[in-house]
C-alpha cells in the first residue's frame, strides 16, 4: 500500500499541531481525565505528545543510528510548572517548527533509526502524523470539543495501524497481537462518507499466522460501518462500539476480540 506524499506529512504535522495547541488555548480544564487515555490528565496526554515529537526530532536531526534515551532529549518533558496553558502553548509551538524544520532539512530517504526496521526520516514523518492525528482526538475528547481529520490523512491513519499489528505479529513474541489468528475470520472496515477520491474500505483476513489485508469493498465475518473519522476512531478504540456514529454488521464478538489484542502503542 502507498503512503502519502512526504511533504503531506510534514504539511499535516503543522497542522496537527496547530489544532492540538488551539485545544490547549481554549479553556479547556488540563486536569480534566482523558477517558480514552484514563492514567494521563490531559496535560499529560500534552505532554507526551510534546516529549515524543522533540525525540523524534533529536532522532532525525542527529541521524540516530540506535534509539535515543528521553533524557538527552532538550526540552523533552515540556515546561516547568503545571497548569499554564500559554507556557504549553508555546511550547508546543516550537516543537511543532522544530520538527517540521528538521524533516523538511532531512527529506524522506535520510538515513535514521526507526522502531519498525524503516531506517529513513519517511518512516517518522508518517508516524508523527498518525500519533498526532490520534492522540489530538484523545485531547479533544476530553475537553468536549468536535474532532475531524482530512480523510487521506484518516484512510492512512488505518493503513499504517493495520501494518503495525502486521508487524507486531511479526517481530514481538509477546504481542497480544500473536492471538489473532482465526482461520476463516474476516474483517470489513466500511466507511460511508467518502467519494472516489479516496478509497474507504478494507478487508482484513484473520486466517494466517500474520494478519492479510487490501482496500475494497468485500464480504466479512464481521463488517464496522460509518462515517471515516468515526471508523477510525472506533478501530483506535477511541470511540465505543455501540456509539451511534458506526455500525457493527455480523459477529460483533470478532471485533471485539481484534480491539482487546491489537492494542501496540
Amino acid at each position: 500500500m502507498t503512503s502519502l506524499p512526504y511533504a503531506r506529512y510534514c504539511d499535516e504535522i503543522a497542522h496537527q499541531i496547530g489544532l492540538l495547541r488551539a485545544v490547549v488555548t481554549s479553556g479547556a480544564d488540563l486536569s480534566v481525565t482523558v477517558p480514552t487515555c484514563p492514567d494521563w490528565s490531559l496535560e499529560q496526554l500534552v505532554r507526551h505528545t510534546g516529549g515524543a515529537l522533540r525525540w523524534v526530532e533529536a532522532t532525525v536531526r542527529t541521524r540516530a543510528e540506535e534509539e535515543i534515551p528521553e533524557e538527552r532529549v532538550p526540552g523533552f518533558e515540556g515546561p516547568e510548572g503545571e497548569g499554564d496553558a500559554a507556557a504549553l502553548d508555546a511550547w508546543l509551538a516550537e516543537t511543532g517548527e522544530m520538527l517540521v524544520g528538521t524533516l523538511r532539512e532531512a527529506g524522506p530517504d535520510a538515513k535514521v533509526w526507526g522502531w519498525a526496521g524503516i531506517l529513513n526520516a519517511g518512516f517518522w514523518a508518517r508516524r508523527m502524523t498518525h500519533e498526532l492525528t490520534v492522540h489530538r482526538a484523545d485531547a479533544t475528547l476530553a475537553a468536549g470539543q468536535p474532532y475531524e481529520v482530512a480523510p487521506d490523512v484518516a484512510a492512512d491513519a488505518i493503513d499504517e495501524w493495520l501494518q503495525i499489528v502486521e508487524w507486531a505479529q511479526r517481530t514481538l513474541p509477546d504481542d497480544p497481537a500473536r492471538e489473532l489468528r482465526l482461520p476463516g475470520s474476516s474483517i470489513h472496515l466500511h466507511a460511508t462518507d467518502t467519494g472516489p477520491d479516496v478509497d474507504a474500505e478494507w478487508l482484513i483476513d484473520l486466517s494466517g499466522d500474520v494478519i492479510a489485508w487490501r482496500r475494497g469493498h468485500e464480504k466479512a465475518t464481521v463488517a464496522l460501518r460509518g462515517p471515516l473519522t468515526a471508523v477510525l476512531l472506533a478501530f483506535y478504540r477511541r470511540l465505543p462500539l455501540d456509539s451511534p456514529e458506526v455500525e457493527v454488521l455480523g459477529e460483533r464478538e470478532l471485533l471485539e476480540f481484534w480491539l482487546e489484542r491489537a492494542t501496540f502503542g
